[in-house]
C-alpha cells in the first residue's frame, strides 16, 4: 500500500493541503500530515489552525512513496526553510521517488534546480520560480517523478492525479465519480 507525507508550515494554503489529505485518505492511501514547525498545531494562511499527525523530526522519509508540498504564503517559504525537508526532497529526487507540489510550492523544486528540463505548473505569476523548467499552464503537470499544480482551484485535479500515480487511472476515475467531480 502506498504511503505519502504532506508537509505543513505556518501559512499553508488550507484548501490545497486538506483537499489532498481528504482525497488520499478516502482512496485508502496512508497519508501523514507532517509539521515542520516543531509543533503539531499549524496555522494556515487564512488563520485556520489544524493539528498534524506528527513532526518532521519524528519520521523517516524513507518510509514514504511520495512527498507532497501544499502552497500558500508564507507557508511555501517556511517549508523551504526546513533543512530536514530540503534534505528529503534532494534524496527523493536523486532516487527518482515521487515529489508533488501545488500553487507556489513547485517553486521550492524550481529554486533547487531539480525541475530543469521538466514540464511543471505553478501559481500564475510565479513561473520564473521554475528554474529551467518547461512552464505549463495545465491544471496538473506530470513529468517523470514530479506532479505539480497551479493553485487552490486545481486542488481536486491535483489530488486525483496523485491517486492515479499511486493506484492507477481506474481508482482516480472512481474517486472523481464518488465526489461528483466533472461528471
Amino acid at each position: 500500500m502506498a504511503k505519502t507525507a504532506i508537509f505543513f508550515a505556518n501559512g499553508f494554503e488550507e484548501v490545497e493541503a486538506l483537499t489532498v489529505v481528504d482525497l488520499l485518505r478516502r482512496a485508502g492511501i496512508e497519508t501523514d500530515m507532517v509539521s515542520v514547525t516543531g509543533d503539531k498545531a499549524v496555522t494556515g494562511s487564512h488563520k485556520i489552525e489544524i493539528r498534524t499527525d506528527t513532526l518532521i523530526e519524528n519520521i523517516n522519509t524513507e518510509d514514504y512513496d511520495m512527498l507532497i508540498l501544499p502552497g500558500g504564503m508564507p507557508g511555501t517559504l517556511n517549508l523551504e526553510a526546513c533543512s530536514l525537508l530540503q534534505d528529503a526532497i534532494a534524496d527523493f529526487d536523486l532516487k527518482g521517488k515521487y515529489l508533488s507540489a501545488i500553487c507556489a510550492a513547485p517553486g521550492v523544486f524550481g529554486r533547487k534546480g531539480i525541475l530543469e528540463g521538466r514540464k511543471a505548473s505553478v501559481y500564475p505569476g510565479l513561473e520564473g520560480e521554475l528554474k529551467g523548467a518547461e512552464v505549463s499552464f495545465d491544471e496538473v503537470s506530470i513529468d517523470g517523478h514530479f506532479t505539480t499544480s497551479r493553485g487552490m482551484g486545481t486542488a481536486i485535479p491535483f489530488g486525483l492525479a496523485i491517486i492515479e500515480r499511486l493506484q492507477g487511472k481506474e481508482a482516480a476515475d472512481k474517486m472523481g465519480k464518488a465526489i461528483v467531480f466533472r461528471q
